[in-house]
């Protein structure tokens, strides 16, 4: 796989990141492209777990707040975002919550 194929399986599905991650281990020189997707992905994959969760927790104690759920549209689109920018071999930070990610999660380096 090369790097752009992998920048945008880091955004498909947990299991889609597992396996980029791994393919990423064996690619020599080590690309910073990829690097940057994983983190990206694995950041919005943790936003919207702890959003869906909270708001799971929320819409079952007051009902009336079933509105909120519309915000994983909004996480939807993010991840929109991130695949478009790996698509263009971009290192931009998705909308919003990118740039949290950019310095964090130092086992993918």
């Amino acid at each position: 796989m090369n790097n752009k194929t992998l920048s945008i399986l880091s955004y498909v599905t947990i299991i889609g990141w597992i396996i980029a991650f791994v393919k990423s281990k064996d690619l020599t020189p080590k690309s910073d492209l990829v690097r940057y997707h994983l983190k990206q992905g694995f950041g919005i994959f943790l936003v919207s777990l702890v959003v869906n969760v909270v708001l799971s927790i929320i819409v079952t104690i007051v009902p009336a707040l079933y509105f909120l759920s519309y915000i994983g549209y909004v996480i939807f689109i993010l991840w929109i975002f991130g695949i478009i920018n790996a698509a263009n071999e971009q290192k931009k930070p998705i909308p919003l919550v990118g740039q949290v990610f950019e310095d964090k999660f130092s086992f993918i380096d």
